[in-house]
């Protein structure tokens, strides 16, 4: 009798029958023993032409085939799911296993039909099966230990509720199972770990208790029966699994990972979490263990470790893809996972980008693979295309791979042998020809083998210079090749080189880190030779390789990005100032590695970095680290002509915004905890100064004001130490100026000046909005108004935060006539020019038509003319000044030519800060007038200074214009701030 041809509710594409007599034969055994059945003809045949596993399932589970097939594979799921939670753990243990079982049968029949019918998605496939393993285990550690505590072995505190709360109990899942994403006949790797001090023990065996249980649940899992079973256990993903039992204590294992653990140790605990017994104890371990699974430095020694792992298993399973004509042939018995291209080198490539990023980007921290691909993506830590060939390289994969297991419940990757297999899985796949499946496995694995390769593939220089033995003459060939290279004291070369290969700079001690050294000596070499001063060059790296702490990390690093090899050398040529940072600060570098784009929002990667702080310490030493980091990649990339010196000066002052809201956020957090809540309290920080013009230099320190108020009728906190108001915002500020000023190993996070607060320096270190108010209407001096034109919110409570904003603004209003500003600001400047001379002809910040006077234009102009358009105002001198042409306050022509004066000032500044530092004489060393002259688009040095002269003057011309002549004047002029900046 024909089954009728019955169509489904949920829309699918069944495959053809590989077998056209066993999807016949099927259709007539199950009509045979499941009666008449309302199942479509095509997903009958789809089962018994391509797998007789399911076929077998099938037949035993016919009414779960009929509830797929009327409702859909997630109403089936949830009744399956529904029926395993019914289950008590108090029952038998037989009764226990046959639900497990048959949850198992269930749902491995549901996720089939959903995967072969299209209507789940990988993940949704994965997820599936990742929950029937999850849940039977902790049904089965439940049943385990509620048995144990009626038999006296254990005294747990909720048997009734929940025998694993409180039981001391953790089961981690690695792998797949740790990931969610199981396929359809894997293994599931467990680790059993147990707190001795977690529950109590009517005797002294705890070890051997919780030993008997790990083998019990595992006996549980595995046991085959005429129900089959339910998933096979691996437990050698444990520590030390040749000596440690089947259950490790947590301090044991603590112990061991933090002393032994190995990287490969920490990319499988990449997806570990606690999947039954005491889940958050569970979490608890596994937070005990984050610093061990992610190292808050760049970790690209992983990749070596991790690669090279790979590379023994390519040696001894996997193999490479063969060549030929035929597509079919060359898929043959293909390795799925370890086969080149496979699951596994996607799989890699995710884990080890977290490893190494993952230290600092918490959000990486996640088990499953595709998630991880986007992430990488998202964070620009993988270009988009390469995580969408990968996304769509995995998914297909792991479909093939579905198939192949499902065709017999085999835990198998492989591809048949023969291409009449190969051709089977092609239809159950749903391709025409196995010619066409072939084709595009073969897409896919040569596109991930590309990718792969060009992660890991280490490039072997065939043109290495031999340094020789030591205690003998150097080679007459290597000192050849160095003086050709252009080096100048190649004897003193070698003997550097000869140093750095016996191991005696410390980072070079270990075999490991000279294996490494050795193939990268000839780019490193020849990159420092292709600085102007070759041999100075090479001193800094050697002074560099000298101070390093550790050498492994740093050169697992060269090896993975050569490039960065090139940009060090020309540091290290050009810039002194970066190179003695670099010495110092070898962690610096990671910064290098993320794109100007990656930290276009500062605050926003900070805030992911700042997710591993649990104390207000911890806060200030990650944000003075990211501090660091950033001021260094922005410095590097100043000087490589990435970013011109407006670009740079906003990039500080983000980096400074988000630095001053973390620490501010953390440090009131802090202060809040110990002293408690001021009830209406209200406070924000003002940066001015470069910061608040956003026009930050290298060294800028920042002008820092912090206001509060609060509420008439607070008298004191409310919490565990109250204090005063004014105490204790003074605290609050004292606290955050500590906290940004405080020594690290990097140096303070920032110098601070908060000398621009009303009374300066002998007022109090907090002031109250309504003293700032009063001051800035009845005593503010005029330069602390031209000073305020740059004043900028950038830190505190946000309705708090407008109430500033308008009382700045008020206090721009001018309380002088515009003729008495312009005598002061020219009384300022004369005074200015007695008491802080410029120190030597490279100083364009104060000598006469300098920076000085371009800034003194733009805020005089600002308080005279934007009185009623405060909307003009800006903190950024080029466009206030832009600003004040609009208006017709200064000439377009005049405008542009101050414009273009500031900006060519703060490049000088820039680039002597980064490469010399403080210029008193007149030569400029060769690699620094290089890089100058490329920033400021001059030929020489000569024309560079006729450049200055001509700017100095036409400003000069500005100034008198609008302010007056500050000549050599003795009379008294009001006080500005005396200090050099």
């Amino acid at each position: 009798m024909t089954v009728p041809a019955i169509q489904s509710p949920w829309h699918v594409h069944w495959p053809e029958a590989g077998d056209a007599d066993a999807a016949a034969r099927f259709v007539a055994t199950f009509q045979t023993t499941a009666g008449e059945p309302d199942v479509p003809l095509a997903m009958l045949r789809a089962i018994g032409g391509n797998s007789p596993y399911l076929s077998e399932l099938a037949l035993r589970e016919p009414a779960v085939l009929r509830d797929v097939a009327a409702h859909g594979p997630d109403a089936a799921a949830q009744r399956a799911f529904a029926a395993l939670a019914a289950t008590p753990f108090a029952a038998t243990p037989d009764r226990v296993a046959a639900a497990m079982r048959q949850a198992k049968r269930t749902v491995a029949l549901i996720a089939a039909l959903g995967d072969i019918g299209g209507a789940w998605s990988l993940s949704r496939v994965t997820g599936a099966l990742s929950r029937l393993a999850e849940e039977t285990l902790q049904l089965g550690c439940r049943h385990l230990l509620a048995r144990a505590h009626t038999r006296g072995e254990i005294i747990l505190p909720a048997p009734e509720r929940d025998p694993a709360e409180g039981s001391g109990l953790i089961v981690l899942a690695l792998g797949k199972l740790g990931g969610r994403e199981l396929n359809y006949s894997s293994d599931i790797d467990l680790i059993v770990f147990f707190d001795p001090a977690a529950a109590a023990f009517p005797s002294d065996t705890i070890a051997a208790f919780y030993a008997r249980l790990a083998r019990d649940l595992v006996t549980l899992m595995e046991a085959r029966d005429a129900g089959g079973y339910v998933f096979r256990v691996d437990l050698r993903l444990r520590p030390d699994p040749a000596a440690m039992p089947l259950a490790v204590s947590v301090p044991a294992a603590l112990t061991y990972y933090e002393t032994v653990g190995r990287n490969w140790e920490r990319a499988a605990f990449l997806k570990a979490r606690p999947v039954a017994g005491d889940i958050g104890l569970g979490q608890d371990f596994l937070e005990a263990l984050r610093p061990f699974i992610w190292r808050r430095h760049l970790d690209f020694a992983a990749i070596a470790d991790i690669n090279a792992m790979k590379r023994r298993m390519d040696a001894h399973r996997g193999g490479p893809i063969p060549n030929g004509p035929d597509p079919v042939a060359r898929v043959t018995g293909h390795n799925l996972k370890i086969g080149r291209g496979g699951i596994r080198e996607i799989e890699f490539l995710a884990q080890t980008q977290q490893l190494v990023w993952g230290g600092r980007e918490p959000v990486l921290r996640v088990g499953a693979t595709l998630p991880a691909l986007r992430l990488l993506s998202r964070l620009r830590h993988m270009s988009s295309d390469t995580a969408a060939i990968l996304t769509r390289a995995y998914r297909f994969l792991r479909q093939v791979e579905h198939r192949v297991q499902m065709v017999a419940d085999r835990q198998t990757h492989a591809l048949p042998e023969t291409a009449f297999g190969v051709g089977s899985v092609a239809t159950f796949m749903g391709f025409a020809t196995p010619r066409a499946f072939a084709e595009t496995l073969l897409t896919h694995l040569m596109a991930v083998q590309a990718i792969y390769d060009s992660y890991f593939d280490s490039r072997d220089d065939a043109d290495v210079i031999e340094f020789g033995a030591p205690d003998t003459p150097p080679p007459i060939e290597t000192l050849r090749r160095l003086q050709a290279l252009g080096f100048a004291d190649c004897p003193k070369i070698v003997a550097a080189i000869r140093r750095w290969l016996a191991g005696q700079p410390r980072a070079l001690r270990s075999e490991r880190a000279r294996a490494l050294l050795e193939p990268l000596l000839t780019h490193i070499l020849t990159s420092l030779a292709a600085q102007p001063e070759p041999d100075h060059a090479f001193a800094r790296f050697d002074h560099f390789i000298a101070g390093l702490p550790a050498g492994i990390q740093l050169l697992s690093l060269f090896q993975h990005n050569p490039a960065l090899i090139d940009r060090i050398a020309a540091l290290l040529g050009a810039a002194p100032a970066l190179a003695d940072h670099l010495a110092l600060h070898p962690g610096s570098l990671e910064g290098l590695l993320a794109s100007d784009e990656t930290r276009a929002d500062p605050a926003r990667v900070l805030g992911r970095q700042l997710g591993d702080a649990r104390t207000l310490e911890d806060s200030i030493g990650l944000t003075r680290h990211f501090v660091s980091e950033e001021s260094f990649r922005i410095g590097v990339a100043t000087l490589e002509g990435r970013m011109d010196v407006d670009a740079a000066g906003i990039a500080r002052a983000a980096l400074a915004d988000a630095a001053l809201g973390a620490v501010l956020g953390a440090v009131v957090a802090s202060h809040t905890d110990r002293y408690g809540w001021l009830p209406g309290a209200g406070f924000a920080i003002v940066l001015m100064g470069k910061g608040g013009g956003r026009e930050m230099m290298p060294g800028s320190d920042l002008d820092l004001m912090f206001i509060y108020d609060q509420a008439e009728e607070a008298a004191e906190s409310v919490g565990p130490k109250p204090l005063a108001p004014s105490q204790w915002f003074a605290r609050l500020t004292t606290t955050f100026t500590t906290a940004l000023t405080a020594q690290g190993v990097e140096g303070p996070m920032y110098q601070v000046d908060m000398r621009l607060r009303p009374s300066g320096n002998q007022g109090p270190v907090a002031v109250s909005l309504p003293a700032f108010r009063i001051y800035h209407a009845e005593q503010a001096w005029t330069w602390e108004q031209m000073a305020l034109t740059r004043a900028r919110v950038v830190a505190g409570i946000d309705p708090f935060r407008t109430k500033v904003d308008a009382a700045i603004l008020e206090g721009l209003r001018p309380r002088r006539t515009a003729a008495l500003l312009r005598e002061n600001a020219q009384a300022m400047r004369r005074r200015l020019l007695q008491e802080l001379p410029p120190i030597g002809p490279w100083d364009v910040k104060l000598r006469a038509g300098g920076l000085m006077e371009v800034e003194f234009v733009a805020q005089v102009l600002q308080l005279i003319h934007f009185v009623d358009r405060p909307t003009l105002r800006s903190t950024t001198t080029r466009i206030a000044l832009a600003n004040l042409a609009e208006i017709g306050a200064i000439d377009g022509a005049e405008a542009a030519t101050l414009i273009a004066a500031d900006h060519l000032w703060r490049t000088i500044q820039t680039m002597l800060r980064l490469t010399v530092g403080e210029m008193t004489g007149l030569a400029l060393p060769k690699p620094s007038a290089r890089t100058l002259l490329a920033a400021t688009d001059e030929a020489t040095i000569e024309g560079l200074r006729l450049t200055i002269a001509r700017t100095a003057e036409a400003v000069r011309d500005s100034f008198i214009r609008h302010i007056g002549d500050p000549g050599p004047i003795d009379a008294p002029a009001p006080h500005p701030p005396s200090r050099r900046r």
